[in-house]
């Protein structure tokens, strides 16, 4: 398993980003493991640990900043590390690249670079969320795509599928198109034609599911146009940090805080939506594993990143991924619902 690393990507880089790198080579998940920005940079970090040793460096003279955008950043900064870091997958120098850096850009560089799978038109951003049993379901697409056409979405729910089968080890991953209704005749043009699409899959498909069901087990994938999808991911992240601190705040103040079983339950609960724990979201589509990790990562969630990456390429994910995307005539099948959406 051989993984790049943007090592200057993220709020907390480029200290946590090597010092995730640290703790991955050292419990050997990876065979070669590449940091890649500011050499002078990284080798200041890669001082302040004991045994960094096999771990890699490819310099890079340029940082793509969170606020910038993604079209330009591209044009204007090829030597950023996130480039640099993509063009190693495209030559086939690592199996997957890590990045929580600018997502935009991120996602442009391995569109262009790296490209997408045969028959893919589109790449999608499957974020994990916690689910009512303890264990992980995805979101896709949640902010890679915002004009979708019905064979996007199709894609994405073949792949979040995929995905969660062999890297959550859900045997027959149910799949629900989110919509404002649970019957087929309500909701737009695009999740009319998404629906009658998905019935022609062999995916487990549960029909259209809302909004309050993604956090009820309803279904282990949800498919969304990124615009929704990014929308939920925002409003769940906000929600979640809001519960969280009212939860810590009440407890303290009630005297709750001493005893022993309440740190331990809510050790639990943050430790449930703690996006450090969930290795990140893998944008799926791509000939390559690019793995998204929040803006905030720390070194824990760069190491679960790099573990996810060794489960999926183990797991033979992107091979089956790819004969599951070309076995299915989506072409034929789209056009035999009717109206086709037009892009925008």
């Amino acid at each position: 398993m051989r993984v790049a690393i943007d090592a200057m990507g993220g709020d907390r880089a480029p200290t946590a980003t090597v010092e995730g790198a640290v703790l991955a080579t050292g419990e050997n998940i990876a065979s070669r493991l590449v940091l890649v920005g500011d050499k002078e940079a990284l080798e200041a970090e890669l001082k302040k640990h004991s045994d960094s040793s096999g771990i890699e460096i490819v310099h890079a003279s340029q940082t793509v900043e969170m606020h910038e955008s993604p079209a330009e950043s591209l044009r204007k900064k090829r030597d950023s590390s996130i480039v640099r870091a993509v063009k190693l997958l495209k030559e086939g120098e690592v199996d997957a690249v890590i990045s929580a850096g600018n997502t935009g850009a991120f996602v442009a560089a391995a569109t262009l670079y790296a490209r997408t799978l045969e028959g893919v038109h589109r790449p999608g951003i499957a974020a994990p969320l916690p689910n009512p049993s303890g264990g992980r379901s995805l979101l896709i697409d949640v902010g890679a795509n915002i004009y979708c056409k019905p064979l996007h979405l199709v894609h994405y729910g073949i792949m979040a599928a995929s995905y969660a089968r062999h890297v959550f080890g859900i045997s027959e991953p149910k799949v629900g198109l989110l919509n404002i209704g649970e019957e087929t005749e309500k909701g737009n043009v695009l999740v009319k034609e998404t629906n009658a699409l998905f019935a022609k899959t062999n995916l487990n498909f549960v029909g259209n599911v809302e909004g309050q069901d993604v956090y009820r087990g309803v279904a282990d994938v949800f498919v969304a146009e990124g615009f929704v999808g990014n929308t939920i991911l925002k409003v769940s992240e906000g929600l979640g940090e809001m519960l969280l601190s009212f939860l810590k705040h009440w407890f303290t103040d009630a005297g709750a805080m001493e005893d022993k079983a309440v740190r331990g339950a809510l050790g639990a609960l943050f430790s449930m939506v703690d996006y450090a724990e969930y290795g990140g979201a893998p944008l799926l589509g791509i000939s390559g594993l690019c793995i998204i990790c929040h803006g905030r990562s720390d070194a824990k969630a760069i190491l679960n990143a790099v573990r996810v990456a060794t489960r999926y390429t183990s797991e033979g994910v992107h091979d089956e991924i790819a004969t599951l995307i070309s076995s299915f005539d989506g072409e034929s099948s789209a056009k035999a619902t009717g109206k086709e959406i037009p892009r925008v």
